[in-house]
């Protein structure tokens, strides 16, 4: 059994595959198309299916399966780009592109040899299927280290997988699942695998409705899974060596990258209502407020800037992206960025006024704030808190 990256367990693009050099021009066409339907999306809840069609059309959900395998062979830099200039016209469409990266670098990253997983990303590059999160659980308490469900073994080299998950974000709308579980019935909390979900292979029976403050396009019901796979289908690595070398520090860095694209509009509404105010008033009132709102927006943009780059120099290193300094610093930057957000938002709001605080202006910054709010609730703050502080405590490095 692989227990850990290496250069071999990775599915690697030859190395002389280029980066798509047009993939601002993409990006930015979808994000033209999540623009227009920002507003409604938010308002009734609904999947972001236009801009998601939009991203196909570009091939923008093949974009972290090398090109060995049909992908784009995006780096994690143009992802996370990707993930910021989409978040400032909808951070639903956001943060369904960032959830569907963080599934597929999963796979890319740890299906090793297997034949089996390696056709699934031609699969998702080929027909731009769309990939969903089955990995939280009812009864574990958020802990995304620990399952109740596991696999039953069946016969013929079959599993029968039974889940209760409280969200599963555009559930009903994804071609395939991952889906963490305990490795069998007798396998502790603990020992976990994830496992790879045609939803041919699955039924989905709904049990609650997304009704949410922000984020509302995401469409995160909660369902009853059962799933019947091969076992083929789970991913050679132990789940919780996925988690740290790739789905936490991974999943952190997308939704900084949200969250940025969030804090950037508001601050652009916020930097356009004073200029609307100062040619109607003819007053400079609110620039010294907007300065300081400005620098808030550069700070944050530096430091999530700075952990992608850092992410990037060790990707392909396990020893560097398992010790205990980088997953403080990595449960850091989600701390930092999702309390920034919030900060910069509310502050925007004090500069744009009341302008910014109805629903019927340009410069309204509602949908915004909402959208904030869920940042600091998604993985709670003060349970990486508490997650961080166990780990100075067991650390030794600096």
């Amino acid at each position: 059994m692989t227990t850990s990256l290496t250069r071999t367990d990775a599915v690697e693009a030859p190395a002389y595959a280029p980066v798509p050099t047009d993939w601002d021009a993409r990006v930015a066409r979808v994000a033209a198309v999540a623009a227009i339907h920002a507003d409604e999306v938010d308002a009734d809840a609904r999947f972001p299916r236009e801009a998601v069609d939009a991203m196909r059309e570009e091939r923008l959900l093949g974009a972290w399966v090398p090109t060995a395998l049909g992908g784009l062979g995006a780096t994690v830099e143009q992802i996370t780009a990707g993930c910021e200039v989409l978040a400032q016209q909808c951070a639903s469409v956001g943060m369904v592109f960032a959830m569907h990266q963080i599934q597929v670098a999963a796979v890319v990253r740890h299906a090793g040899s297997s034949a089996y997983l390696r056709q699934q990303l031609r699969d998702v590059s080929a027909a731009q299927q769309l990939l969903a999160s089955g990995t939280s659980e009812i009864g574990v308490g958020g802990d995304l280290r620990s399952s109740k469900c596991a696999l039953e073994r069946g016969d013929d080299a079959q599993y029968r997988l039974r889940k209760r998950c409280p969200v599963v974000s555009y559930g009903m709308e994804c071609d395939a699942l991952l889906v963490s579980a305990r490795r069998e019935a007798d396998a502790g909390p603990s020992d976990q695998v994830l496992v790879l979900l045609r939803r041919a292979d699955c039924t989905l029976e709904q049990t609650s409705v997304w009704s949410s403050l922000g984020f509302r396009g995401t469409c995160s019901h909660g369902f009853n899974l059962d799933a019947v796979v091969n076992s083929d289908a789970v991913i050679p690595v132990p789940f919780g060596i996925i988690a740290s070398e790739t789905m936490v520090p991974v999943s952190h860095l997308v939704w900084a990258s949200v969250w940025l694209g969030i804090a950037t509009d508001a601050v652009r509404r916020a930097r356009r209502a004073v200029r609307d105010d100062a040619r109607t008033q003819r007053t400079n009132a609110g620039s010294p407020r907007l300065a300081e709102l400005v620098a808030q927006l550069h700070a944050m943009r530096g430091i999530v800037h700075d952990a992608v780059a850092d992410f990037a120099s060790r990707m392909d290193d396990p020893d560097a992206l398992g010790t205990m300094s980088y997953a403080i610093r990595a449960n850091n930057l989600k701390l930092s960025a999702s309390e920034s957000l919030v900060e910069i938002v509310q502050l925007a709001l004090r500069v744009a006024g009341i302008a910014g605080y109805r629903l019927d202006t340009p410069v309204s910054l509602g949908r915004a704030l909402r959208d904030a709010v869920g940042a600091i609730v998604m993985i709670s703050n003060d349970r990486l808190l508490a997650a961080n502080a166990t780990l100075l405590l067991a650390s030794r490095e600096d």
